[in-house]
């Protein structure tokens, strides 16, 4: 059986430093994604798109690894692209105006068809609640700033101000606010969170 690393094979993207912050392109990638609404920390509408991707994510790995492909790989980290309608009155202190998307990143492996097939399946055997709003999607961010934060979510500002001076001062700001978390917050410690802060640039 064939293993791929799948991070490691788009180290640049997945393992920045957390010393500087650095430019990266990003490839367009077929993700997996819910879009929402809410406080993620007390959003039943989060939990449930968490939920949805993850069983799917799953499925199409042990589905490949099970096909004729017969590839085994790590399911990759979960992603969240974050915003509000009014960005001036977008705070960490009050997150129930926040809009997301959550993704998991697929293989080039991974057909439309395999997924489509996937989806089915969790469908007839778990159907959680959000996987009808679930879809797979061509995402392409293209430049991008980005830096690895390490610590809890509450101590990202420092961080997120660092990546938005270094596009400031070479170009500006554009889409939509992007984190990658590495880390199992079930488990780890909160000290030891590894989240990756990326921001589009013009």
């Amino acid at each position: 059986m064939e293993k791929r690393d799948l991070k490691s094979a788009l180290k640049p993207l997945y393992q920045p430093s957390a010393k500087k912050v650095v430019q990266v392109d990003v490839p367009a990638m077929d993700f997996l994604m819910v879009d929402g609404e809410g406080d993620p920390n007390t959003s039943q509408a989060y939990a449930e798109a968490i939920e949805a991707l993850y069983s799917v994510a799953y499925a199409v790995k042990f589905a490949i690894k099970k096909g004729p492909l017969v590839i085994d790989y790590g399911v990759m980290p979960l992603e969240g692209l974050w915003w509000c309608d009014d960005m001036s009155t977008f705070s960490t202190l009050d997150k129930s105006n926040w809009k997301w998307t959550m993704m998991i990143a697929q293989p080039d492996f991974a057909s439309p068809e395999l997924v489509a097939q996937c989806i089915a399946e969790v469908a007839r055997k778990k159907n959680p609640a959000a996987l009808s709003k679930l879809r797979l999607s061509l995402f392409s961010e293209g430049k991008c700033a980005q830096i690895m934060h390490v610590g809890p979510f509450t101590e990202e500002g420092p961080t997120v101000e660092k990546v938005h001076q270094f596009i400031d001062a070479r170009s500006q700001r554009v889409g939509k606010h992007h984190e990658i978390y590495l880390s199992d917050i079930r488990k780890a410690d909160p000290a030891k969170w590894k989240t990756i802060i990326r921001q589009p640039m013009a």
